[in-house]
């Protein structure tokens, strides 16, 4: 117990030091600290994949298209937050208030459309997170897309009303569209590491990217001659991304559960302040989801942030 409080006074010390509103500092403290691994770093639960893929995300494991049960995985597995849409918020948090930590997605969009003008509109706001208890936002931010100007915008609001009320942001930062395609590919060390950068220099205070590729082709220079094992690319992408702390996509299913935890090992050995897992957890039926996320966190308590 004596070596336990020892360690949350010294990641305090770090957190004191950021700068933050006593509203953002309020809700992050219950985020890294209150909830999930609780030493500084980040497992997240998200739930937006029915928006941005569709239900055919849920046809390996049909329990799974009731929200009742990723918010049951998240309590019992003991995640920092869920993540998901004004919709299932307002529909099935009810219950769950209290119980696990909600980051409330503002804005996005279905996957029938062409990404090459990729744009992801508003349909919830950050009075609407006040409201129904969040202690975060999400927002999703398509980097180098033809509408990306419009998304600029959109985005400014949302960042000036996360300052009025205290609300911590976090930024899905995807890169998108033709431009990003001709570069190497949305999956390119080139397109990860800039938005990485994005997310630093637009003032999100957490940032959800994916692991960069070992693509080159195409990319601009000098990234078109670099030479970096996968390490290194995630650790730049880490660094690129400054203070705004580096979530990292869990991604599609693996059915291989070592391979899942190898991952978490390397994204916070590679600075990394937590990761995002859904169809990784949820698409388990629920006791082997729990019986690997009780493994994640064994991962994650080396990792303190």
């Amino acid at each position: 117990m004596k070596d336990q409080l020892q360690h949350l006074s010294k990641a305090s010390e770090k957190f004191s030091q950021l700068s933050l509103s006593h509203g953002k500092r309020t809700r992050l403290w219950r985020l890294m600290y209150g909830h999930g691994p609780r030493n500084g770093s980040l497992l997240v639960l998200p739930l937006d994949q029915g928006l941005e893929h569709g239900p055919t995300d849920f046809f390996p494991h049909p329990p799974a298209v009731d929200p009742a049960y990723q918010f049951r995985l998240a309590v019992e597995g003991n995640f920092s937050a869920i993540a998901l849409g004004v919709g299932l918020a307002e529909k099935y948090m009810g219950e769950w208030c209290g119980r696990i930590p909600l980051i409330l997605k503002l804005n996005g969009k279905t996957n029938i459309p062409s990404d090459a003008e990729a744009t992801s509109p508003l349909f919830a706001s950050v009075e609407d997170a006040v409201r129904l208890g969040a202690d975060a936002v999400g927002y999703t931010m398509y980097v180098g897309s033809p509408r990306q100007h419009d998304e600029f915008r959109q985005f400014e609001k949302v960042r000036q009303d996360c300052e009025r009320f205290g609300m911590p942001l976090v930024l899905w930062s995807y890169p998108r569209g033709a431009a990003i395609d001709a570069k190497g590919g949305k999956g390119s060390l080139y397109a990860q590491d800039y938005a990485a950068r994005v997310a630093l220099e637009l003032g999100a205070d957490i940032v959800k990217l994916h692991e960069p590729d070992d693509s080159t082709a195409h990319s601009p220079a000098p990234y078109n001659t670099l030479q970096e094992d996968a390490s290194a690319r995630t650790e730049r992408v880490v660094r690129s991304a400054g203070r705004t702390m580096v979530l990292f996509s869990g991604g599609e299913k693996n059915d291989d559960d070592a391979a899942v935890l190898r991952k978490v090992e390397f994204y916070m050995a590679s600075g990394a302040h937590g990761v995002m897992f859904g169809r990784n957890m949820w698409l388990r039926p629920l006791d082997k989801a729990i019986a690997l996320v009780q493994q994640v966190h064994q991962i994650m308590a080396k990792y303190p942030r």
